[in-house]
């Protein structure tokens, strides 16, 4: 199976599972790998189909199983965050990042 589920099929899939959480929502220092990408089909995504978000994210490296971590936070309303990506740093706005479903690891889940 790809690494991403394909946008056609994301409606059914609406919220993240026990132990995950929206990349939007995670703060900083958060740590975990990339469960799924779930780009929201009834979402404004600025102008982006979907599809084309979904594929600029894969294109980024949000890949199921890569490991995250945010390591920035903008000043204004949190947004946009930065995370390291595996051995990249790679800057979203939070709109985006909800569209990534992330596991905490333990150390950051129990904050």
């Amino acid at each position: 199976m790809d690494h991403l589920t394909p946008a056609s099929a994301l409606a059914a899939d609406p919220q993240p599972a026990h132990g995950e959480v929206r990349l939007s929502q995670a703060r900083l220092g958060d740590r975990g790998v990339i469960g799924r990408v779930h780009v929201r089909p009834d979402v404004d995504h600025h102008g982006l189909s979907a599809e084309e978000l979904e594929r600029r994210l894969l294109e980024l490296g949000f890949v199921e199983g890569a490991a995250i971590e945010v390591i920035h936070e903008g000043a204004i309303g949190r947004d946009p965050i930065a995370v390291r990506l595996d051995d990249m740093r790679v800057a979203l706005r939070r709109h985006d990042a909800a569209d990534v479903i992330i596991r905490l690891d333990a150390r950051s889940a129990g904050r």
